[in-house]
């Protein structure tokens, strides 16, 4: 991979003298693509760099399918916007320097927890955790606020969807079919209580599509106080309804990720939300987007199956049963 690598810097940086790659090793962060961190010297005619940079590499299989250009299309077009996303770098689209499909990206430091809100690794006092929920609900809202018509996202990996939810049906669905090794017929039910349920979108906008703590890498400050450095993971962005992010960190599932009990409650979020986007959230809409998200998460559960039973994964993958009679009861539900 190191000289992989090498050569495939070489290619992008024609004018560099001296390049060098330090400190390559591949990290076992990630459950969808491969993450190389190293550091990166050279000089050019604007002087001396030395970065520490992020090899994203698709992995031989994975529990999520997707493709490096989106990620790097929507990278590029966040640069400057203010929105906390990594910086990017290069891209190898076709694998063809670094054997799979891959990109390069600036690496941060800091401290990724996934329960942060809930007390986590970092166990902080409740109005630093109230004022951390708030900030993620921040983030998500410029997300949705970000002019991505004006941002130059090209329309062969960013079509601009005529019915968000029936879009988002007919991706998962497909992502079912293809990668079920057995039939499931309660998944079956629960797409056919999605088509009937569908919403119409009050807009389009950029959507992250798997927001949550753990997406993002948090950083202290000198006075001690934590904040949201970078929101990761943007490689199912894509241009479609707010609320299915809305529904992603509001689904039932994911709650000790997402909520403070008793103190920042699922009310509270999409309040905060809509205030800060001038966009409402629709009960029966946002439900939907709750058992779209489930859904979601099983097609993924059984994408690592699949990767498994082919031989392409090493992480051991069933399906979940307890997840498919959690659908079935939330389509149940009023």
């Amino acid at each position: 991979m190191h000289d992989r690598l090498l050569s495939f810097l070489r290619t992008q940086l024609p004018g560099a003298e001296g390049l060098t790659i330090r400190g390559l090793h591949r990290t076992t962060g990630g459950q969808s693509r491969e993450n190389w961190p190293f550091d990166a010297s050279w000089s050019d005619a604007e002087g001396p760099h030395d970065l520490p940079l992020l090899l994203r590499r698709d992995p031989i299989g994975s529990v999520l399918e997707t493709d490096r250009r989106v990620e790097y299309g929507v990278l590029v077009a966040l640069t400057g916007s203010g929105i906390p996303a990594p910086g990017i770098r290069w891209i190898d689209p076709d694998g063809e320097h670094l054997g799979r499909p891959a990109v390069v990206m600036d690496r941060l430091d800091g401290t990724c927890d996934h329960f942060v809100l809930s007390g986590g690794d970092l166990q902080l006092p409740e109005p630093d955790r109230r004022r951390l929920a708030e900030r993620y609900c921040g983030v998500m809202a410029s997300i949705h606020r970000f002019a991505w018509r004006d941002a130059g996202l090209d329309p062969a990996f960013f079509p601009v969807p005529a019915h968000p939810a029936h879009a988002a049906i007919d991706h998962w669905s497909a992502e079912l079919a293809r990668q079920q090794v057995e039939p499931h017929p309660e998944l079956t039910e629960v797409a056919c209580w999605l088509r009937e349920h569908a919403p119409e979108a009050q807009t389009v906008t950029l959507v992250h599509g798997d927001l949550k703590p753990g997406n993002s890498l948090l950083h202290q400050d000198a006075s001690g106080r934590w904040d949201v450095q970078v929101m990761l993971d943007w490689e199912t962005a894509h241009l479609g309804d707010p609320l299915e992010d809305v529904g992603w960190v509001t689904n039932p599932l994911r709650q000790r990720e997402h909520l403070i009990p008793g103190v920042w409650e699922r009310a509270d979020l999409i309040a905060r939300w809509e205030a800060a986007t001038g966009l409402t959230a629709d009960p029966a809409a946002v439900r939907f987007w709750n058992v779209l998200a489930n859904y979601k998460l099983a097609t993924i559960t059984l994408t690592g199956v699949r990767s498994f039973l082919d031989g392409r994964g090493e992480r051991v993958w069933s399906a979940s049963r307890s997840l498919a009679r959690f659908l079935l009861r939330q389509i149940d539900e009023g």
